[in-house]
């Protein structure tokens, strides 16, 4: 533990034993840089995390439980992955390597001995190692610490959307070749992704030139960028692409997300399975939503899809919907796939129901 330690002691393998001054610390990414007073010390060679690819060889060194200079080695597993309930501000190396408490903070090596990750965590229900160990890839390890040694700090950005994976029946809906890319939910107004003309539907294919397979990808990608620099990024919109310039601004607080996030009554369509009514004025103002039809009843397809009583729809498949007539004439001409956007509890996610 470096934040809020009053003395860091830093211990080498010959036993030689210097006191640090811990120069910056990045609860975001649990990275922190300490500096020591020596000479002559030892050094490993930086390698290239981007070039990992799942399935190669890669070995961990560390303490855990206090047996120091512990070796494991596994194999990569993923790259780019998010953690449950995480900002996803590191696109984190899983592994099988057998890590547990005290190998966080030690290096990940490939097979050429290189340094691609610092690990960072475990995911287990009992505490200790159960086959997924995460670690943070080291060009953001190193982003990390150029700006905490220039700065004594770290700046990251953010666009203002939020996003969620393309699966085969979204990809479906919209058009797309296979599953790959970011759909946008959200779209903050008077955010960088509203004002470069980013739209609720639209799928992020590539960020500055570089393909997005899944949303994991996206939000570390952003961060990294520097406030008001020009982003190209091109989305699919409309079963076409097209290439849109925004200029992320800077995350302000712990608190901000990066991309984030009475008439007519009835069965709205049957091959939907949905029973929708128009949002009153005043439920609209409670609701804080842009939305104006409230599912009462769900059944058949939109059910076993996870739609619920509650949820207000606001779009079907990238086009928004207002009205009772609008939602049924766009059911009635998709074929296979209704991509929906609902609004559930203030948050804009995409629902694919499948009725063909």
């Amino acid at each position: 533990m470096v934040d809020g330690a009053s003395t860091v002691t830093v211990k080498m393998t010959d036993r030689r034993e210097y006191n640090a001054k811990v120069i910056g610390v990045d609860e975001r990414t649990d990275v922190a840089v300490i500096k020591i007073d020596a000479k002559n010390l030892p050094t490993v060679r930086i390698g290239d995390a981007s070039k990992l690819k799942p399935g190669e060889w890669v070995i961990a060194i560390g303490s855990p439980f206090g047996f120091e200079n512990s070796v494991t080695a596994g194999i990569v597993s993923a790259t780019a992955r998010s953690m449950p309930g995480e900002s996803n501000f590191a696109p984190f190396i899983q592994t099988d390597v057998a890590v547990n408490p005290g190998n966080s903070g030690g290096p990940l090596f490939n097979l050429k001995g290189e340094v691609i990750g610092i690990n960072s965590q475990i995911y287990s229900r009992t505490g200790g190692y159960m086959g997924l160990s995460f670690a943070v890839p080291i060009d953001v390890a190193n982003n990390v610490r150029e700006q905490l040694v220039a700065n004594g700090k770290v700046t990251r950005s953010r666009i203002g959307v939020s996003i969620q994976d393309v699966d085969a029946q979204l990809a479906d809906s919209f058009g797309l070749d296979r599953p790959r890319g970011a759909l946008v939910g959200m779209v903050e107004s008077d955010g960088p992704g509203a004002k470069a003309g980013i739209k609720a539907g639209d799928v992020i294919l590539k960020v500055d030139g570089k393909d997005i397979e899944n949303s994991a990808q996206v939000p570390g990608m952003i961060a990294d960028t520097k406030p008001g620099s020009a982003v190209k990024i091109e989305v699919w919109r409309d079963h076409d692409g097209k290439t849109l310039t925004a200029r992320p601004e800077e995350i302000k607080d712990q608190g901000e997300q990066m991309v984030a996030k009475a008439g007519d009554s009835g069965d709205a369509t049957s091959r939907l399975g949905l029973a929708v009514r128009p949002l009153a004025p005043e439920e609209k103002r409670q609701a804080e939503t842009e939305g104006s039809l409230l599912v009462e009843d769900v059944g058949g397809p939109a059910e076993e899809a996870g739609v619920r009583p509650g949820d207000i729809i606001l779009g079907v498949n990238g086009t928004r919907v207002k009205s009772v007539k609008d939602l049924q004439n766009a059911a009635k001409t998709s074929s296979k796939v209704v991509a929906l956007l609902i609004d559930r509890e203030n948050r804009q996610i995409f629902v694919p129901v499948r009725i063909g």
